[in-house]
C-alpha cells in the first residue's frame, strides 16, 4: 500500500500514511474543507449556521 498523499510506503506507525508530516496535511485537508460534499441545498446550510450560533457552546459565558 501506498500514502494516499505522496505515494511513499506506508508505515505501520501513520497507516495509510508514510508519516505524520501527510498525516497532518490529509487532516489539514479535512478542517479546510477541501474534502467536503458540495450541499445543493442552501437553506440546510443556513439552518446549521443558525443553529450553531444560537446553540449555549458558543455563547459566551
Amino acid at each position: 500500500m501506498t500514502c494516499p498523499m505522496c505515494s511513499g510506503e506506508t508505515d505501520e506507525k501513520y497507516k495509510p500514511f508514510c508519516s505524520r508530516r501527510c498525516a497532518d496535511v490529509d487532516l489539514a485537508k479535512w478542517f479546510s474543507g477541501a474534502y467536503a460534499a458540495p450541499s445543493h441545498d442552501p437553506e440546510d446550510v443556513e439552518k446549521a449556521i443558525d443553529a450553531f450560533e444560537n446553540s449555549p457552546a458558543t455563547k459566551p459565558h
